[in-house]
């Protein structure tokens, strides 16, 4: 847990692949063993009490931790140059544990308006039932975040690139105007992963993750994970997430594990086809837009350029018969895959407004820019070819 020198020292691609192991290993193994147990065995009476008094090093019990999920927390922490990080079973349990943490009675908080659907509900459908309130803004400009900011105001959670219209938001500028203010920044990084953007070092506070996408990169398990650098932000979250259980368990952080050595290599192929892709679609008669950040006339391009290490691999576009154009495209298409979730080795296709945001309110959707002729579109690594082939046969069904 924390940092350490050589780790820090190590280049992306190298950290993916080598940090997060036992130290030392059991037998010499070179990939972390799942641990799948529930509790642990104590030496002695004296020892038992001393581990619970955080006195000794040591595992108690897989609620409170386990050496396999430690291993993947030590990968993403050092990932997005943070010191601690919290595994959860979900990725919205690390939303919620964020929320839980940091939210209490009378709170407020600003959000980014095209959030994840889940995220949004559950800040005003049930943390609104404890008395939170919340202001959704589109926070690619700033002046929005500025005028939402209140006396109340606790948190600032943003998204960037957003999910799904792919705006971005100036996190440095967004860091100093929530501190200014006295507010926290967290961050959902779930589009970027930690390989193309670290709001950390940027000046946010924590940073989640749905794990089950491109850390994971496979679409066969789920898990989210929070990383903070301050102890005491750590300590807090901590407490929340073990009280209320929303931990990960050892199974699910070994394969996740297994997922993000070849994180490098699975975005880089990604969003080189995303690029090729976004290029192929603004040319397309039947696509009336594309948004990726990649493309120069995107409205946040340059800022992509400074606070990215890459332009990711998402996009949305819209097509000519709106919500029926949509349809004919999504019921047509042979190798891309119609589902949600993101980030795996396939490429996926679906529709927000039908489908992962079909829970916020309709008028709430449009005003986000989440409109019925919007498809979004993460891309995989399959051969760029037979992408573009398979999208091209689809859309030309549009008349």
């Amino acid at each position: 847990m924390g940092n350490d020198n050589r780790r820090s020292s190590l280049r992306k691609a190298t950290q993916a692949i080598h940090t997060g192991q036992l130290s030392p290993p059991v037998y010499g193994e070179v990939s972390v063993p799942i641990f799948q147990n529930a509790t642990f065995s104590f030496p002695s009476a004296e020892e038992g009490a001393a581990r619970f008094a955080e006195e000794h090093p040591g595992f108690i019990y897989t609620r409170m931790e386990n050496p396999t999920v430690n291993a993947l927390q030590d990968n993403v922490a050092a990932l997005e140059n943070g010191a601690y990080g919290l595994a959860t079973a979900t990725g919205m349990a690390a939303i919620s544990t964020v929320f839980q943490a940091l939210l209490e009675n009378g709170a407020h908080v600003v959000a980014t308006d095209a959030l994840y659907g889940s995220t949004r509900v559950l800040l005003e459908n049930e943390f609104a039932r404890f008395g939170v309130s919340s202001t959704f803004v589109d926070t690619s400009n700033l002046d929005n975040l500025r005028k939402a900011l209140r006396p109340d105001t606790r948190l600032v959670f943003i998204e960037t690139p957003t999910n799904p219209t792919m705006r971005l938001t100036d996190l440095r500028t967004a860091a100093d105007v929530a501190h200014q203010h006295g507010a926290l920044l967290a961050v959902d990084n779930t589009f970027a992963s930690p390989y193309l953007q670290r709001p950390l070092d940027l000046g946010a506070d924590a940073v989640v993750h749905s794990l089950t996408k491109y850390i994971n990169g496979h679409s066969d398990t789920l898990g989210g994970m929070i990383v903070v650098a301050d102890n005491q932000l750590y300590l807090t979250m901590r407490r929340v997430l073990r009280l209320f259980g929303a931990v990960m368990d050892p199974h699910q952080a070994w394969l996740i594990l297994r997922g993000v050595r070849t994180l490098p290599v699975r975005l880089d192929k990604a969003q080189q086809n995303a690029k090729q892709l976004a290029e192929f679609l603004r040319h397309h008669r039947n696509v009336t837009w594309v948004r990726y950040p990649g493309l120069a006339d995107h409205p946040q391009h340059e800022l992509a350029g400074k606070q990215m290490d890459g332009f990711g691999a998402m996009l949305c576009f819209g097509v000519r018969n709106g919500l029926e154009g949509g349809k004919i495209v999504l019921n047509n298409v042979q190798l891309i895959t119609l589902a949600v979730s993101l980030g795996g080795v396939e490429s996926l296709i679906e529709h927000p407004a039908s489908m992962t945001h079909a829970s916020v309110p309709r008028q709430e959707r449009e005003r986000a820019g989440i409109l019925d002729e919007l498809v979004r579109l993460s891309v995989g690594c399959e051969d760029i070819e037979d992408l573009k082939e398979d999208l091209d046969q689809a859309l030309s069904k549009i008349t």
